[in-house]
């Protein structure tokens, strides 16, 4: 068996136990892609998303080459406005009170890098995320975990925040950051096989 190693272009350890969850261990080399480059309001938040991973993923594949890549980005969208990732407690506090009682979509694109052809083959992942009526004593307490900071929509489905989450409709994977279902149909596109990068 030729054994590959995949390229993680991601600082997320969510991503990293997702890989490793399936059988791979990925090699980490986080991103230095500009993300600011682009405009959500230019795009529609699937073309974001899958931007935001096919940069990754090429920025990363130019110090590697001879390696797989993989890069993914997950944005989440509440009335088609794009909740990014909040700067503060007080950021994060208000995009969990627009979440409250509502559905929002959440987006994860990913973008793999083949190194033979030096294609980057791309898809994206589209769940929508219920979230139960959250009394502000409750926002208080979970913005106050630390768990809402780093993440985009300013919650971690797989922590705490499953104690609001009433329904999923789509790739849970793919809220959590990395849908693998998705990945392991890019495997099969760019003609690798899941196997080969199996420990």
């Amino acid at each position: 068996m030729n054994y590959l190693r995949l390229v993680l272009a991601s600082r997320s350890p969510r991503r990293k136990a997702l890989l490793e969850a399936i059988g791979i261990e990925p090699l980490v080399v986080p991103s230095k892609f500009d993300e600011s480059r682009f405009d959500p309001s230019d795009m529609s938040p699937r073309e974001l998303a899958m931007a935001l991973a096919r940069g990754k993923t090429a920025a990363v594949a130019r110090e590697y080459p001879d390696d797989v890549v993989l890069g993914a980005d997950t944005i989440v969208v509440l009335d088609g406005k794009v909740l990014g990732k909040p700067a503060t407690p007080t950021e994060a506090a208000q995009m969990l009170e627009h979440l409250s009682g509502n559905t929002h979509e959440v987006y994860t694109g990913i973008a793999l890098y083949e190194p033979k052809s030096g294609q980057v083959f791309c898809d994206v992942a589209r769940t929508l995320v219920t979230m139960r009526h959250m009394e502000p004593h409750e926002i208080e307490w979970y913005v106050g975990t630390g768990e809402p900071m780093g993440k985009a929509g300013g919650y971690g489905i797989q922590g705490k925040a499953a104690l609001f989450v009433t329904g999923i409709n789509g790739d849970y994977t793919g809220v959590i950051g990395l849908p693998l279902s998705k990945f392991y149909e890019i495997l099969k596109r760019a003609g690798l096989l899941i196997t080969n990068f199996l420990v």
